[in-house]
């Protein structure tokens, strides 16, 4: 429903608000992989115990772009209006996917601590691994691993740099072009987040695999996403940012499709369990045994709980979605519960662990240092252009949007 709105806020941020937050998140991050630095190299096994750490939280924050950047896709194939005021938020925080380029080099050190499938020795004594190895080898991991990193950092940056454009020309035919790429950006998104997402973290114990993992790690990132741009939405309007821009109507938006996304993580994780529950096959059920005991089963409940069961009921209301507070408390929420979603699926895989639930302060520091450097390269982005597309046609029509 219209409410005769006009843009009338200002499109920029003041810059020393934007390099604040990412001085505050540098020295959280550096201050986190020092700490994490410290403890991987004065325990025993703790450098595996900081390469585990490390691909679980530097994974979380991929994701997270991942979310945005297919919102961003999203928006384009399906011609919307209502997301248009977000839409900038999103590019700017999938902008910092070419970064992951240097954020994989830790795994990539720290490969035959990771993933049994490099070591040689235990290939040759292992014929399911001999089977696998024509994918499962380094050079195939690493080639693979630059593809979509590159695939992921041309479809974010082609977004954000037509959409910037055209906060400076004002051409409308460049909002053709991107909705022109959107199909194709989005069978390659699909494909690449899928494979990252068994080679990545499917691939920790190579024995198992299941056709639905890539589906619910594509949940996650969109759960994580729709979460990260209300509380950016939300920390640009507690600056004097978009005041007018961001309403009601955006966020409640917002808040239902991260609501659908949680029942559709619910049912593909749900899906995947009772198949091989059903199946009963013992390469198949190995994972779900290990995490349902040694202590693993208490973080089962909590991601039963916290990602599906009390998100579902709170965000069932309109009246939450429609508050900021409340939204933004349970935007939280859920990128805390996607780690701990991402820290269940990988760190059983740990070997020193005993397959026991053990969290130690290396995965804290880890979580700090990877998540602070992520902070201060996503609160860049906002210092250095317009955080909002104010110049796309279909702008005020999306202030105007409600919905009830």
């Amino acid at each position: 429903m219209g409410h005769g709105l006009t843009f009338t806020d200002s499109p920029t941020i003041e810059p020393t608000i934007a390099n604040r937050l990412r001085t505050v998140c540098g020295v959280v991050g550096l201050i986190g992989i020092a700490a994490s630095l410290g403890l991987a190299f004065s325990a025993e096994d703790g450098m595996r115990n900081f390469y585990f750490s490390y691909l679980t939280a530097f994974f979380t924050c991929v994701t997270i772009s991942l979310g945005c950047l297919f919102y961003v896709i999203l928006h384009h194939l399906t011609r919307a209006t209502w997301s248009t005021a977000f839409r900038r938020i999103a590019e700017n925080i999938a902008a910092v996917l070419p970064w992951a380029l240097v954020g994989f080099l830790p795994v990539l050190v720290g490969l035959h601590d990771l993933y049994h499938w490099s070591h040689a020795d235990v290939v040759a004594a292992d014929p399911i691994l001999q089977g696998k190895a024509g994918y499962l080898n380094t050079p195939f991991f690493i080639a693979r691993a630059l593809i979509y990193v590159a695939l992921w950092s041309a479809m974010a940056l082609f977004f954000r740099r037509m959409s910037v454009r055209q906060d400076e020309t004002g051409d409308t035919n460049l909002t053709f072009r991107m909705r022109w790429w959107a199909p194709l950006s989005t069978l390659t998104f699909a494909l690449s987040v899928t494979y990252a997402a068994f080679d990545w973290i499917m691939s920790l114990n190579p024995h198992w695999f299941s056709t639905m993992f890539g589906v619910i790690i594509f949940a996650g990132c969109m759960v994580s996403g729709f979460a990260s741009l209300i509380l950016m939405g939300n920390w640009l309007q507690k600056n004097g940012a978009l005041t007018t821009t961001l309403t009601t109507g955006n966020y409640h938006d917002l808040g239902k499709l991260m609501w659908g996304f949680i029942i559709f993580w619910t049912y593909t994780s749900f899906s995947q369990y009772f198949l091989i529950w059903y199946g009963n096959i013992p390469e198949e059920t190995e994972w779900f045994l290990i995490r349902m005991n040694g202590g693993w089963e208490n973080m089962a409940y909590l991601v039963i709980f916290g990602h599906f069961i009390v998100p579902f009921w709170v965000l069932l209301s309109r009246h939450v979605k429609r508050n900021r507070k409340a939204l933004c408390a349970a935007a939280a929420w859920m990128i805390f519960i996607h780690y701990c979603d991402i820290y269940y699926m990988a760190m059983p895989n740990m070997p020193e662990t005993g397959h026991h639930f053990h969290p130690t302060l290396m995965n804290l520091t880890t979580l700090l240092g990877v998540g602070g450097l992520y902070g201060a390269l996503v609160a860049g982005k906002f210092g250095k252009t317009a955080v909002v597309a104010h110049r796309d046609p279909q702008l005020v029509a999306s202030m105007n949007y409600d919905n009830f």
